[in-house]
């Protein structure tokens, strides 16, 4: 019993202290700390952007400055209103940064045009600007003028912002010690609105936030977005029919939605937009930072931490832990992601220990790299428990292959060579991505999504293994190499790769009323490849109908340990509505052109021998 209490004595201590925590939390007030002061900076071309800078009151000491650069407003505007919270988490605001936030050159308060994922120009004359120079001449007033700043800088920010943080690399100032590019687009016509050429059909509401020019700098939003007659997402767009019947929603003015129409191909519009083809001779230590089940921005920081790890010689490193797009700046004491819990203050845990240690010791300390945090610090969303790498993709990595075989079988047994299972695609029965039809602004909760309701589809192949005698650890890059072939001239092809529980797995309060974590179907990685680009995004070409041909999908990196007494399924299909838009199946030019009579029925053969290529981590 004595032991009863003790136990019992230290969870109340516990308790109460982190009940204190909380409440220290709630009340630590920004403008009892921190001044703020608003200014209009000028850059080289005359623009000025609008620039909030919160200073820390204790002016004894000098402090180093994090910026983020937004298209989304650093709001609230004037002196006396301030943000709730700053900076990239609460213990660097507690510890003291000098945290600026400026809108970006043509959005709310600040002066110029827009200019949506502005192209970088390599090399700038005269008044050329792009968010590189903009950033430079930013950073280079902030040191010479805001006050008891000790001359380091650093960058931050989570999907567009973080594109401007990526950005920010480029702009060659010497004061910028270290960036983390969180979230970060790294090339617009694989991030967001594109996955390999297919139009994510999901995020086409957004579309209002960054196609309309402003007509002076403002404090209120100038767009609105489009009002629809449907809670049903699913049905309103089936409905719609093809894209060019959107049009009653974004006329011309809308820059953004004109230039989606008119550039459907990987042309010099979306390749200058890309960033991850600059990052080369980075100087500023990096810290990239992704969410393994974000919806939104996958491809961008892989590619980001990849290609700077490829060509520059700085302090490079990768953090990808169990999210949606952005959790892991939002503090929760459980972390899940839809019906999938795993595990607790995840993000608690990066924000402390990784976050403020990586800026702390690059703004505030030695900066000489003897960081102790690893190279890549990534989450086993199987395993559910943090590994730390030397390199990623791990060095030790073991390749296998995985064929899609007879009988529904994934196997490791090279089957016959024409085996193959054929399956009737109809745009006018698409399959959902999701179960659930809600109207959803981005979505987010598929990617971990139960594909029960997907396997029972006669348009939805399906190949697993059998009960896994042991754990199997995928870590790194998984190819799907497809040979398939379709009546039609045109096709999308998606491959899912799902953890298949066991019967004996019990609900957590994530589950959703109605679902059950026994036999659930765990989506672990998906991706879509718009046939016609199967060769070239730039030069796209129809498919000849009959011919057996090789469609290959990279699907984004995974650290994921299907365990003991579970299954891997792979699931293949043409449709994915309405994640992205409908294919005609027909080959025209621009599918955004595309008409009613277009749109045609086709069947469609995937051959036994399509290969799933995945790293094996012992």
């Amino acid at each position: 019993m004595k032991q009863f209490f003790g136990v019992l004595g230290i969870f109340f201590v516990f308790a109460f202290a982190k009940a204190d925590l909380k409440a220290q939390e709630a009340t630590y007030e920004v403008s009892e700390h921190y001044d703020k002061k608003e200014v209009q900076i000028e850059m080289r071309d005359g623009v000025k952007l609008h620039t909030t800078i919160y200073m820390p009151k204790d002016t004894t000491k000098e402090y180093p400055i994090i910026m983020q650069r937004t298209p989304y407003s650093c709001r609230p505007y004037g002196e006396d209103e301030f943000r709730s919270k700053i900076g990239p988490n609460e213990y660097m605001m507690k510890e003291g940064y000098i945290v600026v936030y400026q809108d970006v050159r043509g959005r709310w308060m600040s002066e110029g045009k827009y200019d949506n994922m502005r192209a970088f120009i390599p090399n700038k004359t005269g008044d050329q600007v792009d968010e590189a120079s903009d950033t430079y001449d930013t950073i280079d007033w902030l040191v010479k003028n805001v006050s008891n700043n000790n001359g380091n800088v650093g960058t931050w920010g989570i999907s567009y912002p973080g594109f401007y943080a990526t950005y920010s690399l480029l702009s060659g100032h010497p004061a910028l010690k270290a960036s983390s590019p969180q979230a970060c687009i790294g090339d617009f016509f694989f991030d967001d609105f594109h996955h390999n050429g297919a139009y994510l059909l999901s995020y086409w509401r957004a579309t209002a936030v960054f196609g309309y020019q402003k007509d002076a700098p403002t404090k209120e939003a100038w767009y609105e977005f489009p009002q629809l007659d449907s809670d049903d997402q699913f049905d309103f767009f089936l409905k719609t029919g093809p894209l060019s019947n959107l049009d009653k929603y974004y006329d011309e003015t809308n820059e953004f939605w004109t230039q989606l129409k008119e550039h459907p191909n990987y042309d010099e519009f979306w390749q200058s937009r890309g960033l991850i083809q600059h990052l080369e001779n980075i100087k500023p230590a990096v810290m990239t930072v992704g969410g393994l089940y974000d919806a939104e921005d996958l491809y961008g920081p892989w590619e980001t931490y990849k290609n700077i790890e490829a060509r520059s010689d700085n302090y490079n490193t990768v953090v990808f832990g169990p999210w949606s797009h952005g959790d892991w700046a939002r503090n929760k004491d459980r972390q899940a992601v839809g019906n999938v819990y795993f595990g607790d203050n995840i993000s608690e845990y990066f924000q402390k220990d990784i976050e403020t240690e990586f800026f702390n010791h690059f703004l505030k300390g030695e900066g000489d790299g003897d960081t102790e945090l690893p190279e890549a610090h990534i989450f086993d969303s199987g395993s559910k428990e943090w590994e730390s790498f030397d390199t990623w993709p791990p060095a030790k990595l073991k390749n296998r292959t995985y064929f899609l075989g007879d009988n529904n079988d994934l196997t490791t047994t090279l089957p016959e060579e024409n085996g193959a299972e054929t399956f009737v695609s109809d745009p006018a029965n698409p399959v959902p991505y999701a179960e659930g039809k809600k109207m959803v602004f981005t979505p987010r909760k598929y990617m971990s999504d139960d594909q029960r309701f997907a396997g029972k589809r006669d348009d939805v192949l399906v190949y697993e293994t059998d009960v896994l005698e042991r754990d199997v650890t995928l870590a790194g890059e998984i190819l799907a190499k497809l040979l398939v072939e379709t009546t039609g001239t045109s096709a999308d092809w998606i491959v899912k790769v799902i953890d298949v529980y066991p019967d004996d797995v019990p609900n957590t309060e994530e589950t959703e009323e109605g679902m059950q974590m026994a036999g659930y179907q765990q989506m672990v990685r998906s991706e879509v490849m718009r046939g016609r680009f199967r060769e070239s995004f730039s030069d796209p070409k129809p498919f000849v109908p009959n011919q057996k041909t090789a469609v290959n999908i990279k699907l984004q990196d995974v650290l994921h340990t299907f365990k003991k007494g579970h299954k891997i399924m792979i699931q293949v299909q043409s449709t994915w509505f309405p994640l992205i838009d409908l294919n005609p199946q027909s080959y025209v030019d621009n599918i955004f052109e595309a008409e009613e009579k277009d749109f045609t029925k086709q069947t469609h053969r995937v051959y036994h021998a399509s290969e799933i290529q995945v790293g094996i981590l012992d």
